[in-house]
């Protein structure tokens, strides 16, 4: 018995680059072009939250101050109006 089903999937502009893996016999199939596809978003996704996670862990071992929020606004509004003049999008 099958343990997955079928589905269709509108690859678009994608078309050609799957068939052009399948077509020398680099894959058997476009479902395993599909599946080597989510294969490899899932190593992607796992590299980028184990970097989120450094990141963020290495934020909370920072023993320096913790800047306030309002400092933090202020900051980001003054550099966000400075943006704005010097690309000429002064609203």
């Amino acid at each position: 018995m099958r343990s997955s089903k079928p589905i269709t999937v509108t690859l678009g502009e994608m078309q050609e680059k799957v068939e052009a893996r399948v077509r020398p016999g680099a894959y058997a199939s476009v479902s395993e072009v599909v599946r080597a596809g989510l294969r490899a978003l899932d190593r992607e996704e796992a590299a980028l939250e184990a970097v989120l996670r450094q990141n963020v862990q290495e934020a909370l071992n920072d023993p320096s101050l913790p800047i306030p929020a309002d400092r933090v606004f202020e900051e980001l509004c003054a550099y966000h109006a400075e943006h704005l003049k010097t690309t000429g999008r002064d609203a």
